[in-house]
C-alpha cells in the first residue's frame, strides 16, 4: 500500500510542478490563479498522502478528485469550444506531459482509493 500511495503522491507534485511552471513562465494565461491553487494543493495533497493513516481513503479520494477534475479541464480545453472560453492545444507547452502524466495519475490514484477503501473494511 505504501508503494501506491508514494507513486500517487509523486504523480500529484509532478502536476503540481508544470501547473506552477507554466504560471511562472507566463502560460497561465487567465487561469494563472486557479494553476497555482492546483499546485498548492497537490503539494498538500501529496505529504498527506505519504503522512495520514487515519483519514487515507478520505486523502486518497481528495487526490483522485484534484487528478481527475484538472484532467478533465485539460480535455474540456483541447476541444473546440475551450473551457470558460480559453482554448488549449497539444501543441502548447506540456499540454502533452500534463495529458499522460494526469492520465496515469487518475488510474495510480483510483487504485490507491480502491485499496485504502479495503484496508479500511479489514
Amino acid at each position: 500500500m505504501l508503494l501506491w500511495r508514494v507513486v500517487g503522491a509523486l504523480f500529484l507534485l509532478t502536476m503540481g510542478e508544470i501547473h506552477l511552471y507554466l504560471v511562472l513562465t507566463g502560460t497561465g494565461g487567465l487561469l494563472g490563479a486557479s494553476f497555482v491553487v492546483n499546485a498548492a494543493g497537490s503539494l498538500v495533497l501529496a505529504i498527506a498522502l505519504i503522512v495520514t493513516r487515519a483519514r487515507l481513503l478520505l486523502t486518497s479520494a481528495l487526490s483522485l478528485l484534484l487528478m481527475l477534475g484538472t484532467l478533465l479541464a485539460l480535455v474540456i480545453a483541447l476541444t473546440p469550444a475551450g473551457l470558460v472560453g480559453l482554448r488549449s492545444s497539444l501543441s502548447y507547452q506540456l499540454a502533452p506531459t500534463a495529458l499522460i502524466v494526469e492520465s496515469i495519475g487518475v488510474i495510480v490514484l483510483a487504485a490507491t482509493t480502491l485499496l485504502a477503501f479495503r484496508e479500511r473494511d479489514r
